[in-house]
């Protein structure tokens, strides 16, 4: 038998953090026309790092809850999708920046050391 790696509390509470934080990335970047492997390769390049097997699901599941749009292009070379933000999605991405922002700034506050007051 295979041993399973046993993740600590703080790998899995970041992981949920991670994944929240993949959809605003990728709602942001696509505002940009991309496939799927550039699209990867542009949040590897910005330090988010996805893999595959997290990605092509999650663009799926946007698309079908209409965040997204797509097109295959199947001229030169290998067809490829596009996808690209949809007007729902573009929304929805200036409502979760707004929220990220809020979000960001509460936790600045909760996590300065008592008694400090971080800008």
């Amino acid at each position: 038998m295979g041993t399973r790696k046993t993740q600590s509390p703080a790998q899995t509470v970041a992981q949920e953090l991670r994944r929240g934080a993949i959809v605003l990335a990728i709602l942001a970047q696509l505002r940009t026309e991309h496939y799927g492997y550039s699209l990867r390769e542009k949040l590897a390049a910005g330090g988010l790092a996805v893999n595959e097997g997290t990605l092509y699901p999650l663009l799926r599941r946007l698309e079908a809850q209409g965040l997204l749009t797509s097109d295959w292009d199947l001229g030169a070379g290998r067809p490829r999708r596009y996808y690209r933000i949809s007007r729902t999605g573009r929304r929805t991405l200036t409502d979760l920046e707004t929220e990220w922002q809020s979000l960001v700034a509460v936790m600045e506050r909760m996590l300065a050391p008592a008694g400090e007051e971080r800008p």
